[in-house]
């Protein structure tokens, strides 16, 4: 796989940005595809337009991935194949900030691939993971999944793993967090990106001292000494 051109991850609540979730035929991001993308767009905090289609990807639909989202062949039959929904999807996104969950080494990656291998185009836009600010915000939860997010600030969870309702949850979720940061007092977290794969850099000490390493580790091992 070469090297993904990503835009950085941040960790900081803002008021304009678009929550994306995809639905996928699994987990392997070089042999598996696209099947569902939604996004939605929201400006002051304030959700403004919605964006959503299924994708056909050109075979069939293992019943592993159905049995998780409820995505069928007959469902994907009549939709748009990957280079027409992905075009249109980076049309509705701009250059707006992403925000999704587990989107760090998830579906930016596969969004990244599928706009590369079918436009020829990179997605560059910087991202926010609502699975690392609920880790940060939530210590207190025993898993941070979307829908245990979503249970602890009473959000309802009926959809969920359909791309749309995902979004809508995902995006109240990051608006109760922002304001847990602010009510907190909680700085935005600083984060370094690993510049050969995209990964999170993080402290680590060897016998030289202390230095960060690619969270990637062993698949990349790019290290920076800490100055």
């Amino acid at each position: 796989m070469a090297q993904r051109n990503k835009g950085k991850r941040l960790a900081k609540y803002i008021g304009d940005y678009v929550v994306f979730d995809l639905e996928t035929t699994g987990i392997n991001q070089e042999l598996d595809d696209i099947i569902e993308i939604s996004a939605i767009k929201v400006k002051n905090h304030e959700i403004t337009e919605e964006f959503s289609t299924l994708v056909n990807p050109g075979r069939k639909i293992p019943k592993a991935a159905t049995a998780v989202n409820g995505i069928t062949d007959e469902m994907v039959s009549d939709a748009p194949d990957i280079a027409t929904a992905m075009e249109a999807f980076l049309t509705f996104i701009g250059e707006e900030v992403l925000v999704g969950h587990n989107i760090h080494t998830f579906d930016t990656n596969f969004a990244y691939d599928a706009a590369m291998n079918s436009l020829g185009k990179e997605l560059h836009n910087d991202y926010i993971d609502t699975l690392y600010m609920a880790r940060r915000c939530l210590p207190e939860l025993s898993h941070h999944k979307l829908t245990d997010v979503s249970a602890h600030f009473c959000i309802e969870t009926e959809g969920a793993h359909r791309a749309l309702c995902d979004c809508r949850m995902n995006q109240r979720c990051y608006e109760e967090m922002g304001k847990l940061m602010q009510e907190k007092e909680m700085p935005d977290e600083k984060v370094q990106i690993c510049p050969q794969c995209g990964s999170e850099l993080i402290l680590r000490k060897g016998k030289f001292g202390v230095f960060y390493g690619c969270s990637g580790f062993p698949g990349c091992r790019f290290t920076r000494n800490v100055r």
